[in-house]
């Protein structure tokens, strides 16, 4: 659910006229990147939610190719351009992209059917402010079915704390409630009282450029 456009290109790259390019996940990619690698377990399965162009699960996977990634998104109208995407680069280690919606009550179990196991980490950039609230509770109601003791939930994006909102964010919080009103850049207090009601502690936050934050999740011992 990255905002994005569609590229122009030149007529020989034919991948570039149809994939979709996000500013913003190439400004974000770097420090991203050092993040998970430091919060990510060295190897394993990792589920990305809300994968938009696919330009952050490409990235992942040719910089920690001991992590297997596996990009989703429910954007349907993108679907043949991020796939396109993501099969021009033939990492060994990106599987295909799945049809995954948090706000769909069985989107945990089709997840577990597609992938063929649990994975170890679920990774959400840029999408709880740009969807309805229910997406952000289905996500960690999900996140609770797939992810086992010390499962890692990590979250990217702008949040509010302790009711301050940066100057810049609250700019953005305006112009994505005008978008639709069911958006807007969350209180990191109400994410984390979802998270704990479906098992999961908050382990740590992570300042991140442009007043953007990592929120990283970990799933309680003996939660049900």
């Amino acid at each position: 659910m990255n905002k994005s456009t569609h590229s122009s290109a030149p007529a020989q790259d034919k991948l570039a006229a149809v994939r979709r390019v996000s500013p913003s996940a190439l400004r974000n990619r770097e420090p991203l990147l050092k993040a998970l690698r430091d919060e990510l377990p060295p190897s394993g399965l990792v589920l990305e939610i809300a994968s938009g162009s696919g330009e952050h699960g490409v990235y992942m996977a040719q910089n920690l190719p001991e992590i297997d990634w596996a990009p989703s998104d429910p954007d349907r109208e993108v679907h043949g351009a991020t796939s396109s995407w993501i099969a021009q680069h033939k990492l060994p280690n990106l599987r295909p992209l799945l049809d995954l919606a948090t706000t769909d009550a069985q989107w945990a179990q089709n997840a577990l059917a597609a992938l063929a196991r649990a994975p170890d980490a679920l990774v959400c950039i840029n999408m709880i402010h740009i969807a309805p609230w229910p997406a952000c509770e289905g996500l960690f109601a999900g996140a609770a079915e797939l992810l086992g003791e010390n499962g890692l939930l990590f979250l990217y994006g702008p949040f509010a704390q302790g009711g301050v909102l940066a100057p810049s964010n609250e700019a953005f919080d305006q112009w994505l409630k005008n978008q639709d009103p069911n958006w807007g850049v969350r209180a990191l207090e109400d994410v984390c009282g979802v998270a704990a009601g479906n098992g999961f502690d908050l382990a740590k936050t992570i300042p991140m450029p442009a007043n953007n934050t990592s929120v990283v999740f970990i799933r309680e011992a003996g939660a049900p």
